[in-house]
């Protein structure tokens, strides 16, 4: 993507003086919207639609991006052809866990690439009714099967931030000596906190050695996701795995775009990622998705550059004063609305969009009117709306 200007972040100096900067560190952003994303309740994707997010997403600057879980259903597989089959830049991996028959599926498909997951913590395994000497046997097999068809597999420990680290490190050390080329440190359930996730990324770090790039896939749970992926990066991570609005199950993953905006904004560290089109990704997403974003939401809320407030709308023409990145960023317009909250400034800032006149000394009532109607309304004063109270008012318009 354009590399972002960096005069378009006011983030002050204190973040700088006490985290640590890593200017010319890079990292890659792994989507799992097509797969991880999908298990959101009530969510199906076509495979024409995950075909066109696969687009989009390429179009973004995504890495590497997901494209299903083939042996789910003949829909997965059908999307991955499609995707398989588009050209796109961006590396498609598939998604395995560690069964001999769902690696064949990867193989047969044409991937080149692939998670292979398996349970590790002894509550998945307890629930699975799988002992620990089973569930090794599995992963080395099926990632020597995988490997051995030239496949690269970044090993996928589920449940790895609930897991005996003693095991962790036995079933890890298994599948990178199987042929695993990267691996991947897994909160599952989002119950990490980012000092546990910093612990873990370093630790498998150094137990891998430098030649195999460590992943991070986390949760949103405890709403930690954004601070774990970043603990990560810190750490030592190569890669992050989200998803768009970080859509998925339970609370959610990772979003990838938050990653991004505060890598890049707080951190210093480059993605590809083009945060000037995501909101037009979101909004697709959501039109195939069937779901409604909260509107402060990080980087694609609706709220995000309109103003209400009238003491904030007083600084609006100093958006670094009330704002911690420039709208430019993500290509998206800042305005001013009336409601409740506004004041003077909101008026004579409303008056200017639309090419009004109202006298100095009439603002005040005019202003009077606005807050009535908006009280009496609970909601925004319209464009319209104000367009009559100006006139009936002021006396034109």
């Amino acid at each position: 993507m354009a590399k972002i200007e960096r005069t378009h972040f006011w983030t002050g100096t204190l973040n700088a003086a006490v985290v640590p900067q890593l200017q010319g560190r890079r990292t890659g952003l792994y989507d799992t919207t097509l797969r991880d994303g999908e298990q959101a309740v009530g969510v199906v994707l076509e495979p024409e639609q995950k075909l066109d997010l696969a687009r989009q997403l390429n179009g973004l600057g995504v890495d590497r991006i997901e494209a299903g879980f083939p042996r789910v259903s003949g829909d997965d597989r059908q999307a991955i052809e499609l995707i398989l089959s588009a050209g796109l830049k961006a590396e498609i991996w598939g998604f395995s866990r560690a069964l001999a028959e769902d690696v064949r599926a990867v193989i047969d498909l044409g991937l080149r690439s692939t998670v292979i997951e398996a349970p590790i913590s002894d509550l998945k395994l307890d629930a699975l009714k799988l002992s620990r000497e089973a569930v090794l046997r599995r992963v080395t097999e099926s990632v020597q099967l995988a490997a051995e068809q030239g496949v690269r597999v970044a090993f996928f420990g589920v449940d790895g931030s609930r897991a005996d680290p003693a095991f962790f490190d036995q079933i890890y050390t298994a599948a990178v000596a199987a042929g695993a080329a990267e691996v991947v440190v897994v909160d599952t359930i989002g119950i990490a906190t980012p000092e546990l996730v910093s612990w873990m990324v370093q630790r498998t770090v150094a137990l891998v050695g430098p030649k195999i790039p460590v992943h991070f896939h986390g949760h949103n749970d405890f709403g930690l996701a954004t601070a774990c992926a970043i603990a990560a990066v810190v750490a030592g991570a190569s890669w992050i795995h989200g998803t768009v609005d970080g859509m998925g199950e339970r609370a959610g993953n990772a979003s990838l775009a938050e990653v991004a905006l505060a890598l890049e904004g707080l951190y210093g560290v480059e993605t590809n990622l083009n945060l000037s089109r995501i909101r037009t990704v979101s909004e697709q997403l959501r039109r195939f998705a069937g779901y409604r974003l909260e509107p402060w939401k990080p980087v694609v809320g609706d709220n995000l550059f309109v103003r209400e407030t009238g003491a904030v709308a007083a600084q609006f023409h100093i958006p670094q004063a009330i704002e911690p990145y420039s709208a430019a960023i993500l290509e998206t317009p800042r305005r001013v609305v009336l409601g409740k909250k506004s004041g003077v400034a909101s008026i004579r800032i409303k008056c200017e969009e639309l090419g009004l006149a109202v006298a100095e000394e009439r603002g005040s009532e005019v202003l009077a009117n606005v807050k009535a109607l908006a009280i009496g309304k609970r909601g925004l004063v319209t464009d319209a709306e104000f367009r009559q109270i100006v006139l009936s008012t002021a006396g034109r318009v």
